[in-house]
């Protein structure tokens, strides 16, 4: 199967969000949003890669695929878990009640419902989808609760004494929330509380994340036209310091945000913890155009999510950084994974990373891929940071789709996917850039 480097791309085709990351058995697993047809949007698999490292990825073909009425027209978005040796994928699958009679793969309106189904293997790799499906959550038909469309994208954990399970979903259409249930076993679930902000936070909120890291608690969501209509991208990722009490599952949720990366690029987050206990996050990146090769569809480099003095940073995974372990000193030398560059900027300084410019202004930095990126209406073109707390040092992964910039490990990032990049390096007063690429 197709093996890829430091960052998961499609195999083929269309892929989105990710799903099911989990570290199991010594290897880490990646499902995903995956249409094996076209390089679009379709019926959704989900596909499967494994790492040992988070570094190299293997491909292994499809996981999931649907064959039951509860997911004959999609397997959406889900998580894993791990108990008695087996792994669980919990999963939404969908329903079409109106299917668009000039494309078998969308449905007309949105006239559909979801409910939340699990599916477990004894080895991570094999899945009876012809058996061994079972609907552990039927499609919600009290809209006090939520919608019977629009309520998806299961992610459970284990808490001190039960298992728990959180799913974004709308209330009328009109903002978004998260639903919370309860369960003994992972077969019975039962409904327990709810948390909403208001209509400026987002219409739905898709694909919520809750965790605990040792400095606080955090709550990740995808809130659907959370900006203004003359973006394309108006769905963002965005991210709150909460607290949660099990026992009630009550969530308080503060009024301020972080974006999850302000690169805008980056949607559905999912995490697991690594090995090593780790919290660590992977997304996807939105792209928009097919490469060259056919596949449209890619994820960003692992990162670690952490908590300080009520600030979220998103830093660079060790196992990444350590992967770019061999100094060069011009880009033509570096190895077809890409490069990572270091280094600082002064207020006034300005980058040129193959076309795609970084500059600091004041304490914030800005990007503008304008010309490394397709012009359409609505295109993100320039990205900024809100203003800095502890200077101003850069480490930029390259790669021909894609670029990170961390900034002060990971108090802010950008990441941007990108077209045509050059392969000349600049910077202003000449100043030292530090090149690493893989060994």
């Amino acid at each position: 199967m197709k093996r890829q480097t430091l960052h998961l791309k499609a195999p083929d085709n269309w892929v989105n969000d990710p799903n099911g990351f989990i570290y199991y058995k010594g290897y880490y697993h990646l499902f995903y949003q995956y249409f094996p047809y076209e390089p679009r949007w379709g019926t959704m698999h989900w596909g499967h890669a494994v790492s040992s490292d988070l570094v190299t990825w293997e491909h292994k073909g499809l996981a999931l695929y649907p064959t039951t009425r509860a997911d004959q027209n999609g397997c959406f978005s889900g998580s894993a878990i791990e108990e008695d040796g087996k792994l669980y994928l919990v999963y939404t699958g969908v329903c079409y009640e109106v299917v668009n009679p000039d494309d078998p793969h969308s449905c007309l309106n949105e006239q559909f419902e979801s409910a939340q189904l699990m599916i477990s293997s004894e080895d991570g790799y094999n899945f009876d989808n012809e058996h061994g499906k079972e609907m552990i959550i039927s499609p919600v038909t009290d809209p006090s609760i939520g919608d019977r469309t629009h309520t998806r994208d299961p992610k459970v954990w284990r808490g001190e004494d039960a298992w728990y399970l959180i799913l974004g979903s709308t209330v009328e259409e009109k903002y978004g929330e998260v639903l919370f249930y309860r369960s003994e076993d992972l077969h019975t679930w039962t409904y327990i509380n709810k948390a909403w902000k208001g209509p400026e936070y987002g219409w739905m909120w898709e694909c919520p994340d809750y965790f605990k890291t040792d400095g606080g608690e955090v709550l990740m969501l995808s809130a659907m036209k959370l900006l203004p209509d003359h973006v394309k991208e108006r769905n963002q990722s965005i991210c709150f310091p909460v607290t949660f009490d099990e026992a009630s599952c009550a969530l308080q949720i503060p009024d301020a945000y972080q974006y999850l990366d302000y690169g805008l690029d980056l949607y559905a987050p999912q995490t697991t913890l690594d090995k090593d206990g780790l919290r660590t996050m992977i997304t996807w990146v939105r792209m928009p155009r097919v490469t060259e090769e056919g596949w449209i569809g890619m994820f960003c480099s692992p990162r670690v999510v952490d908590v300080e003095n009520g600030h979220i940073f998103f830093r660079l995974h060790p196992n990444i950084r350590n992967a770019y372990s061999r100094a060069v000193r011009n880009v033509k030398d570096v190895s077809d994974d890409g490069y990572m560059a270091s280094f600082d900027l002064e207020d006034g300084e300005t980058a040129d990373i193959g076309g795609f410019i970084i500059s600091r202004k004041g304490n914030s930095i800005v990007t503008d891929r304008s010309s490394v990126y397709p012009a359409f209406e609505g295109a993100h073109l320039i990205s900024e940071t809100p203003e800095l707390k502890g200077g101003c040092h850069l480490d930029v992964l390259v790669d021909p789709h894609l670029i990170e910039v961390y900034i002060n490990d990971g108090e802010y990032v950008i990441s941007n996917a990108v077209y045509d990049l050059g392969d000349k390096i600049r910077c202003d007063k000449d100043k030292d850039i530090l090149l690493y690429t893989t060994a």
